[in-house]
């Protein structure tokens, strides 16, 4: 057997525009004044997520199997890409263990919605909740996500595959 280790980054920039609305982080709505832009549903901790399942399996990145200049894909459901990661993974005879994720604003504040993002992980992925560590940090007002244009996340995915 051998052990993978994949990482996975993805960024999206806010709406000018601040309304009463919400944003998806890892398939969980949390309240924001303002909407991510995004060809798909935005959700940037699945993206984050998906690409580093598949770097975990030497398979590219989500832009290769899900290209947004293709309108199939326009508000699609983040969800749809992870699965497609995980059945590769299987197919390689592989079995994801862990994730752990970093999330990368000024605002909304992640750490009162973190373990509902923790529970939402866990089920998409099919792994336990101790196997999914969500974190939050701030770039201490520097750069665009400081100036709060915008959000990011890092994903770390650790793979087993099997012989």
């Amino acid at each position: 057997m051998k052990i993978k280790v994949g990482i996975g980054y993805d960024v999206h920039k806010f709406s000018e525009e601040k309304t009463n609305t919400h944003i998806t982080l890892g398939g969980y709505k949390i309240p924001s004044e303002r909407k991510i832009i995004a060809h798909s549903d935005g959700d940037l901790v699945l993206h984050a997520i998906t690409d580093s399942l598949l770097g975990a399996i030497g398979a590219g990145d989500i832009g290769y199997y899900f290209p947004p200049s293709e309108l199939k894909w326009k508000n699609a459901d983040s969800k749809i890409f992870v699965k497609y990661a995980l059945e590769l993974i299987k197919e390689k005879k592989g079995t994801l263990n862990n994730v752990d994720i970093i999330i990368i604003c000024e605002s909304p504040k992640i750490n009162p919605h973190r373990d509902y993002i923790r529970n939402s992980l866990a089920d998409i992925l099919g792994l336990e909740i101790d196997d999914v560590n969500v974190k939050a940090t701030t770039v201490e007002k520097l750069g665009a996500i400081g100036r709060e244009e915008g959000i990011a996340c890092q994903a770390v995915a650790c793979v087993t595959i099997y012989n």
